[in-house]
Formats: C-alpha cells, sequence, structure tokens
C-alpha cells in the first residue's frame, strides 16, 4: 500500500500556490516569471523526491524514476488562466509528486515505477494543451520551439533534454488527478469523481447580412434585420437543443455581435458564437445537423443571408475502461462514494489517452466554483482524493509487475 503523507501534501500545494499568488487564487500564466519560478521549484521536489528531473525547452518537467525500465506516468500542470485558481492542474502534479515521496520513504519491490510530469501551457495562453502534444508527438518540435516566448528563461539542468517525449516502451499509462469544475460530486455528496471520457466540443461562427437603415422610418414588413436573423437561430439552440440532447451535452452562445451597433439603426451585420459539447459523436452530429437545417431553411425563405462555419472540432475522448474501474474499486476500498462522469472541460489525459491508456479522477469543487480565486476544495477531499489515487497506482503497478 502506497501511504501518503497528509501534511506533506497540503504544505507543497499550499507552497506551490505562492507563485504568482493572487487573493486566494494564481496568476501563473504559462511562460511567465511566475510559471518559470513554480516549475523549477516543481524539478527541485521532484528530486527531493528520488526522481531524476529535467525541464525541457518548452518548460514540461519532467521526473524520471532511473530505477525502473517501465512506468506509470503521473500528472497535470501548473499554468493557469488569468486570475485563477491554486489547485486547478496542480492538484495532479502535487498528487504525483507525493506518491513519489511516499515511494521513497517505503520502497516497494516492485519492477515498475512511476514517473511524474508537469506539462505546459495546457491552459492555452500561447496554443492548448501545448506541452502533452508536444510529449505525444502531435506538435513537432520545430513548430513547439517556434512558440515559445523569447523572454521565457529557466534554469534548466545542464543535461536536460531538448523535448521530453513519450516513450513506448517505457510509458505504461498515464493517470492524471485534477478538480472537478463543477458541482457534480458535491451536489451528490460524493468525493471522487471518475472520469469515463472527456467531452467531444464542435463550436460554430454563425453570420447575418442585412441592410442598415433609419430605424425611426423603415417599416418593421420592409426591414432586414441582421440580428433578428441570428436572434431566431439562437431560440432554434436552446428550443431544439433540449430534444437532441444525451445526459453529458451542454450548449453555450458565447459571445453575440451587432453593427452598427445603435438604437437608430437597423443592424446590417451580426455575429455569434456557438458552441456544444458531448461525449457521444453522434448526439454532436446530430446537434450540428439541427443547426445547419436551420440556417438552410431560413436562407430558402428569408431575405437575409444567413452563414455558419464550424470553427474547431475535437472528438470524444473516452478513457480506458480498466482504469476507470481500477478507480471505482480504490474508492470502494477506502469507502468513499463516488460518481462516474463525463469531463466537459479539456484536460492533457485527453491528448495522453491517444498514446497509452489513460484516466482521470476527480475531486470536488466547493460551489463548483473554478478558473477564478474562489476556486477551492475541502482539506479533507483533496486528502481522501490523494489517498483513492494512490490505491489505483498502487494496484496498477503490482498488477503490471506480477505479469512481466
Amino acid at each position: 500500500m502506497i501511504d501518503i503523507n497528509p501534511d506533506r501534501l497540503l504544505t507543497h500545494l499550499r507552497a506551490l500556490a505562492k507563485f504568482g499568488a493572487i487573493d486566494h487564487g494564481v496568476n501563473r500564466i504559462a511562460f511567465s516569471e511566475a510559471d518559470a519560478s513554480a516549475r523549477q521549484w516543481v524539478s527541485e521536489r521532484l528530486e527531493e523526491a528520488g526522481l531524476h528531473a529535467s525541464i525541457d525547452r518548452l518548460g514540461n518537467v519532467y521526473g524520471r524514476n532511473r530505477k525502473s525500465s517501465r512506468a506509470v506516468l503521473l500528472g497535470s500542470h501548473t499554468d493557469s488562466v488569468p486570475n485563477g485558481g491554486w489547485l486547478d492542474g496542480a492538484l495532479g502534479v502535487i498528487y504525483g509528486l507525493e506518491i513519489a515521496f511516499a515511494l521513497r520513504d517505503r520502497p516497494l519491490q516492485r519492477s515498475i515505477g512511476i514517473d511524474v510530469i508537469d506539462f505546459q501551457d495546457e491552459e492555452g495562453t500561447i496554443s492548448p494543451l501545448l506541452g502533452s502534444r508536444v510529449f505525444c508527438g502531435e506538435l513537432s518540435d520545430a513548430s513547439a520551439a517556434a512558440k515559445v516566448p523569447s523572454q521565457f528563461r529557466i534554469d534548466r539542468r545542464s543535461d536536460a533534454a531538448l523535448f521530453h517525449h513519450y516513450e513506448k516502451d517505457r510509458h505504461l499509462a498515464y493517470l492524471e488527478a485534477h478538480i472537478e469544475q463543477g458541482p457534480k460530486l458535491e451536489a451528490a455528496g460524493c468525493t471522487v469523481g471518475i472520469v469515463r471520457g472527456i467531452t467531444g466540443i464542435r463550436r460554430f461562427s454563425a453570420q447575418a447580412f442585412g441592410q442598415a437603415d433609419h430605424a425611426g422610418t423603415t417599416p418593421m414588413n420592409t426591414r432586414r434585420d441582421a440580428a433578428r436573423a441570428l436572434f431566431e437561430l439562437m431560440d432554434h439552440v436552446y428550443r431544439e437543443f433540449p430534444r437532441i440532447a444525451g445526459r453529458d451535452t451542454v450548449w453555450n452562445i458565447g459571445d453575440f455581435a451587432i453593427r452598427a451597433g445603435a438604437s437608430n439603426v437597423v443592424p446590417q451585420h451580426a455575429q455569434m458564437l456557438i458552441e456544444c459539447r458531448d461525449l457521444n459523436e453522434a448526439v454532436l452530429e446530430n446537434l450540428e445537423g439541427s443547426l445547419l437545417a436551420r440556417v438552410r431553411t431560413h436562407n430558402a425563405s428569408g431575405d437575409v443571408e444567413v452563414g455558419i462555419e464550424r470553427i474547431y472540432c475535437t472528438s470524444p475522448v473516452p478513457m480506458a475502461q480498466d482504469i476507470v474501474a481500477l478507480f471505482e474499486r480504490a474508492a470502494r476500498r477506502l469507502q468513499h462514494r463516488s460518481l462516474t462522469l463525463a469531463s466537459g472541460a479539456g484536460h492533457d489525459a485527453m491528448i495522453l489517452a491517444r498514446a497509452m491508456p489513460a484516466g482521470m479522477m476527480f475531486i470536488p469543487s466547493i460551489g463548483g466554483r473554478s478558473h477564478s480565486s474562489a476556486e477551492d476544495s475541502k482539506e479533507e477531499d483533496i486528502i481522501s482524493g490523494c489517498r483513492v489515487f494512490a490505491a489505483a497506482v498502487d494496484e496498477l503497478i503490482s498488477a503490471r509487475s506480477n505479469v512481466e
């Protein structure tokens, strides 16, 4: 059994939160001075935990167990959104660090170890999931190097690799812990959330082209009102999407702009952004189909042209079922209530899952708050979550060691 130290766990979490501290949260955006300092601190703690730590050119921090030729990879990210929360991403990195310390203090006689990684720019300051995409080879080293700001400096070890990469013969699986960033676990009274998959995203830009006229003198029945055309499309989203949606479906109107934007001018141009997310690709197809059909119907009968374009698309990513089951067993053994759910937010695990078996575990967020300084979790949930996570890691490396 991997026996974590709660005091050390909380001490390290609070120490990391000092880098970029603002109010109750952190302002530690990728490639900032606070980000570089935090990554150097993580590297030093990984060394103390008995791992060989190095920071690559991008800023990915990798702690490698030199005693094992094969390893389970644990991690997340320590960069934040502007004025974000102290646990978002940091929780997963510190869970990995704590398990490394626990194994240093009481090494298990097994052939498989753990490695710990802190990915760069998960939040997308430069490019979303940048560090994990480079690690898994989805973005070339040259492309990544071009994205690194010239002012980004970090006290790298002299033997640090240019870029850290996934090693097929070494990395058996990737496990990531994270705060939920939503209200479901708290509402259900559950200590642990077990992620069955990360939702796919489809994002659309819709535009309407009408005619500017005097709003006081143009009769209502002769107007070519661009805003009205998009309001009708918006109404379709909120009326029809609930009929198509699954249990995990969410959607949003993220922006709406009208020009000329004056109370006495009939709108000549309007634009809005529409996004939908779901774990089921077929549901996403149906939502998109409904949206496009509504635009076609409008354009066939209306005198205001509406155009729509899909501007972003990611497919749903299921987590490995055996790792889902692993977390479920760990929660039951430690007598913690768990809830299996989809992640509506993107995470590094969605990239790692395309290279190796991957799984995610959540702990509750107080009030469901995240991406703000109000983000927080109860200490007892942080500790209990780490124990469940460590128990799952213990079972995984034990099972894999027994078959090798």
